[in-house]
């Protein structure tokens, strides 16, 4: 097969989608390496840096208007160079497909991450939501097949956009094979000198937004007495201002430590060096920090409902969404107990064990060549 894929987030994503678009390619170029794969990159610039085999080769906007303007080729342009380099199946990684799909001879998938912009309008802008629902809409109607990354991400597209149920196919998602491995004892207290970190701590990964309401674990410190530091490490974005007044009115700077811009390789010793892992999200599609954390042997904490249980299954504990007193609870048992984080993290590797790369791809092979 040849197979096309909308690159954009692969290249210039550092986060989330970008994770998930590198991470699938990388993995079916090796463990599917039969098949031929296509990255439609917008743009000439090199963007991130990641790992593909001789099977996979980069397509760009050729003519010089697209080059400048290659939004535009991404959503008008690119149908038309995906009917030319004959691709049989094209995957839209980030819930969008390019206008006039159905006209470049290709059968069509996308994955569909969330419709969290519909659960929870108050959270995003009008704009953001007309323009994201029409996109999503387009995307839905014209594929041909429907991934979705977790069982409540279906059941969203279903009731959201009308999507008949047999028409999508749940294919979880991994995490980089970095978390894997235990880190060396060397390279630990490099990273303590590095980022000053305490001898004990607590860790928050993931974009500092409201939804992932990393001020319930400040709250939930402060007010059960806890005197545990919180090491949060993420994107800032205007939601961190009303975590520092919290900190400030509470005089509790010294237990809550951001940090940002924290390169991917060190993220397992950071995890591995933590007390706990902690994730009180209200709502995600997946949320692969949960994964990460698993890998790397760190005990899980995270909310109840929306995707969690499926990523954790019975190797995290649960807290009720904005339940403070519950969050108290579970922080102090986890903290208090050497055999329980012995438990949690044994039953948390067997729990990643079952979104390994190999099994992925295989279940995203076979979505490929039903529609062939």
């Amino acid at each position: 097969m040849r197979i096309g894929f909308d690159a954009k987030r692969a290249f210039f994503n550092t986060s989330g989608l970008g994770n998930y678009s590198r991470n699938l390619i990388s993995n079916l170029s090796k463990f599917a390496p039969e098949n031929e794969y296509v990255l439609f990159k917008n743009q000439d610039k090199k963007g991130i840096d990641f790992t593909f085999g001789s099977n996979t080769r980069v397509i760009t906007p050729q003519s010089g208007f697209y080059k400048r303007f290659h939004s535009l080729w991404r959503t008008y342009g690119k149908s038309s160079d995906i009917s030319k380099n004959k691709i049989d199946v094209y995957h839209g990684l980030s819930h969008e497909l390019p206008v006039g799909i159905k006209k470049a001879n290709v059968k069509s998938v996308v994955t569909m991450h969330d419709v969290i912009f519909l659960r929870f309008p108050e959270l995003f802008s009008p704009s953001y939501r007309y323009i994201f629902t029409n996109k999503y809409k387009h995307a839905c109607q014209n594929a041909d097949d429907i991934v979705a990354i977790s069982e409540q991400s279906k059941m969203d597209v279903i009731k959201y956009f009308n999507v008949a149920e047999e028409k999508i196919k749940v294919v979880y998602q991994g995490c980089n094979p970095i978390y894997y491995d235990q880190v060396s004892t060397p390279y630990k207290e490099k990273m303590i000198t590095k980022y000053n970190l305490p001898k004990q701590f607590i860790l928050y990964v993931g974009t500092i937004e409201k939804r992932k309401n990393a001020l319930g674990i400040i709250e939930a410190l402060h007010d059960g007495n806890l005197d545990l530091p919180l090491i949060i490490i993420g994107r800032p974005t205007d939601y961190k201002k009303e975590i520092e007044a919290y900190i400030s009115k509470n005089n509790i700077q010294s237990q809550v430590t951001f940090l940002h811009g924290v390169p991917t390789r060190d993220l397992p010793a950071l995890y591995q060096l933590s007390l706990a892992f902690v994730y009180p999200s209200l709502f995600e599609g997946f949320g692969i920090p949960i994964l990460e954390a698993l890998n790397s042997g760190t005990p899980v904490i995270t909310s109840k409902g929306s995707c969690f249980p499926e990523v954790g299954g019975n190797g995290a504990q649960y807290v009720e969404y904005g339940n403070k007193e519950e969050m108290i609870e579970v922080l102090k048992k986890v903290a208090s107990s050497v055999d329980l984080r012995k438990e949690m993290i044994s039953k948390g590797y067997n729990q990643a064990l079952k979104f390994r790369e190999d099994k992925l791809v295989a279940d995203m092979i076979r979505v490929y060549k039903k529609l062939l």
